[in-house]
């Protein structure tokens, strides 16, 4: 399904607030608290000329996240850093002190961080996340996941020294939990969604994805005609677009966000005009996405600077990760998860329908920037979907 953005407010600039989180200055400064990261590396961008040819496009950009912080995923950027300005912020208030990064093992800080816990709902990568970040400043982190989480992933959030909760239902229904326990306990919940009265930390969250976007854009020689970009709550789809409309003003690319066809949230939020929550029914295979109401934050910037909405079905997704673990032409081989390519998978589809193509503008000139977001987060999953071990399709690449 595609739908091109028809709401009021489409157009129109970025409320100021929203604009100040977006904006270049608030990017240079994530940037900056990443630089003094021991672990940081900037991710690479592949350049898929094989596939563009296919599609009938100049080129094809994609960010690689899954190389990212070791947690193989974009959301390491946004969660731990959260936690960790989070910490900061109440260190500074209680020590009458500017503090930043550098400053995160001073006694009386580590202190301060001791007495703090962090709790999030997840489906696994946000969970790992904010799980890290609090392990990095040595805060306490309890993390709620659903039932559709692999064991696999908890693995690898308990790995950070996070305490488990499992809660019955959809993701919805574990976020719903998180905040009622933070709220009791008097912890912090760190939720990668925002509801009425809860936007600053999601901000947060949010403003920590705009790093990939100023490396990824000092990585290409021009700026990208299009950007497809996958949605669960909508946070990195409103982050990427944001920045890029405060970037480029009027020249901006065209915006398209992509949602599973199972828990396309995002798409029907956009047909009705307002924020909805849609029905669970079948599970998604595309687990890192399947949330089934947006961010409030994020449809309010979406619903001004996105382009279209489109929804992609199950064989789209687990197509796109055969495509990039086996490339032709001499792409590169790349490890992309479950919900890692949706935003090429995206592509792929449009790039095949003329009616779509024509609505976005799609050539032969354009240049289409894509993220993949995770890489095999799930190993086991990862090769019964693809039929290689990760290490097999690394193995590849570095061969090429």
């Amino acid at each position: 399904m595609f739908l091109a953005n028809t709401h009021a407010d489409f157009g129109q600039p970025l409320l100021p607030g929203d604009a100040d989180l977006l904006s270049l200055a608030a990017a240079e400064s994530v940037e900056r608290q990443l630089a003094l990261r021991a672990d940081h590396r900037p991710t690479p961008l592949h350049s898929l000329p094989a596939l563009a040819g296919e599609l009938g496009v100049a080129g094809i950009f994609v960010k690689d996240e899954g190389h990212r912080l070791g947690l193989g995923s974009f959301k390491a950027l946004g969660g731990s850093y959260a936690v960790i300005r989070l910490v900061l912020e109440e260190a500074g208030r209680l020590l009458g002190q500017s503090l930043d990064i550098a400053d995160l093992d001073r006694p009386e800080v580590r202190a301060i961080a001791e007495k703090m816990t962090f709790g999030c709902a997840t489906d696994g990568n946000h969970g790992r996340s904010v799980a890290m970040g609090a392990q990095l400043v040595g805060a306490r982190s309890v993390i709620f996941v659903h039932s559709g989480v692999s064991q696999k992933r908890i693995d690898a959030i308990a790995h950070y020294g996070a305490e488990i909760v499992r809660v019955a239902g959809t993701y919805d229904d574990t976020v719903h939990e998180a905040a009622r326990v933070c709220e009791a306990s008097g912890w912090t919940v760190v939720s990668d969604t925002s509801w009425p009265g809860y936007e600053y930390i999601p901000s947060l969250v949010m403003q920590g994805y705009t790093a990939l976007l100023s490396e990824a854009l000092r990585q290409m020689d021009r700026p990208p005609t299009h950007v497809f970009v996958q949605a669960g709550v909508g946070g990195i789809a409103a982050a990427s677009a944001g920045h890029l409309a405060l970037r480029y003003g009027k020249d901006r690319p065209r915006f398209v966000v992509v949602d599973p066809a199972r828990a396309a949230s995002l798409y029907e939020t956009a047909k009705a005009g307002h924020v909805v929550k849609v029905p669970h029914g079948e599970p998604t295979i595309m687990a890192m996405l399947e949330c089934y109401e947006p961010s409030l934050v994020a449809w309010r910037i979406l619903s001004r600077v996105a382009d279209a909405f489109m929804t992609v079905d199950e064989d789209d997704a687990v197509s796109i990760m055969n495509r990039l673990a086996r490339p032709v032409g001499g792409d590169p081989a790349i490890v992309s998860g479950e919900s890692g390519g949706v935003g090429l998978a995206g592509l792929v589809v449009t790039a095949r329908n003329p009616a779509w193509r024509e609505a976005l503008g799609l050539t032969a000139q354009s240049r289409v920037f894509v993220i993949n977001t995770e890489g095999a987060t799930d190993p086991e999953r990862y090769a019964a979907l693809v039929g290689l071990a990760p290490d097999a399709v690394a193995k590849t690449s570095n061969e090429r």
